[in-house]
């Protein structure tokens, strides 16, 4: 993904989450491997703006969540 793209999916992400009620916030949204992610966990990945964040939404994306 370009940086371009990466800022787009970022927002679109943290506009997601956001909006999402705090029990949501404990599911799992994403399996990296054999990790089942949080949208917690994803979202300290995501503003930490980690390469781990960015494969995330990457898969986020592919997957049509945002």
């Amino acid at each position: 993904m370009t940086e371009e793209n990466v800022s787009t999916a970022r927002e679109k992400f943290l506009n997601a989450y956001a909006n999402l009620p705090l029990t949501v916030r404990n599911e799992i949204v994403v399996v990296l491997g054999e990790e089942p992610m949080t949208w917690n966990a994803v979202f300290l990945e995501v503003s930490q703006d980690s390469e781990k964040g960015k494969i995330i939404l990457s898969k986020l994306k592919e997957l049509k969540i945002i």
